[in-house]
């Protein structure tokens, strides 16, 4: 017994060591990229300035504190050109907007898709499933004409409806209600609860974890967009979010693009944080006890 305790001591330590080397990995680029938004636009232009001159037979030489603790960056994009703040305040939009109307439509869907029995219910179920397994280029010009039609193709409505109706979170949440004990809606109907009420007050509780990890994963796609602003916005280009544009702004050195991918990073990273539990019990579906 001594010797099998030691032996899964001795493994469980190497599966740590090897998972914190890759956590540091991993997070070794948004770390510098958080600490190369500290250093002067001339400190970081003289730096980058560097990058194509190495010797291929040495390691680059990587800078862990500036000369000088600096946040012109931060003053130049906030402050002096606000063309990333204007572009990170339409990523906003667009994930506030979508997210808003996930959650009046989707979690209300998934609920009577996994508890309601009427026509036609199972057909909306496969044509869900088959909604999800469709990549974005096969429904892209479905998409275009629907809403070219609709008078709202180079409007922020092109890009904000399409995805507040994800087939995937509907899934997600309606695989997840299924699993719910009958018993405990057929509990609070006795108590003399409707269907709404028991909707508000005994689903949606139960599924907080899947709704943060639902939430969370959605704000990343929202945050994330490329594809749909390049498609549906074709002329109003002021429309676009940063995702879309920080490439473009960023060809070339100006000093100034860690401190604008800092920013482009952090509501993210927020979100994360926030939802870091709910996202682990929503992955692993835990049961309900």
């Amino acid at each position: 017994m001594k010797r099998c305790r030691a032996r899964l001591r001795h493994r469980h330590l190497a599966a740590r060591l090897m998972l914190s080397l890759l956590a540091v990995i991993v997070l070794l680029p948004v770390a510098l990229t958080l600490l190369y938004s500290f250093f002067s636009p001339a400190e970081i232009k003289a730096f980058l300035g560097t990058r194509g001159s190495f010797d291929e037979t040495a390691w680059m030489a990587v800078k862990l504190a500036p000369d000088m603790f600096s946040l012109s960056q931060y003053y130049h994009i906030l402050i002096e050109d606000m063309t990333v703040l204007r572009y990170f305040v339409n990523s906003a939009m667009y994930a506030c907007a979508i997210l808003l109307g996930q959650t009046l439509i989707i979690p209300a869907m998934a609920y009577a898709l996994s508890r309601f029995r009427f026509p036609g219910r199972d057909a909306i179920f496969f044509a869900v499933i088959m909604l999800m397994l469709l990549p974005f280029q096969v429904t892209m010009v479905p998409n275009v004409l629907t809403l070219r039609r609709l008078g709202l193709l180079d409007t922020a409505w092109s890009v904000i409806l399409p995805m507040t109706v994800s087939p995937f979170f509907i899934f997600l949440l309606r695989q997840y209600m299924v699993s719910l004990p009958g018993e405990m809606l057929e509990a609070a109907q006795i108590d003399g609860a409707g269907t709404v009420r028991c909707f508000f007050h005994v689903v949606l509780p139960v599924c907080r974890p899947m709704l943060g990890c639902a939430a969370a994963l959605s704000f990343a796609e929202c945050w994330n967009l490329v594809e749909q602003p390049l498609t549906y916005l074709t002329t109003h280009t002021e429309l676009y979010p940063l995702s879309v544009v920080f490439n473009q702004l960023t060809q070339e050195s100006t000093g100034f693009e860690f401190a604008g991918a800092a920013l482009y990073m952090l509501p993210a990273l927020f979100v994360y944080l926030f939802f870091e539990q709910d996202i682990l019990e929503g992955v692993q579906l835990t049961e309900l006890k």
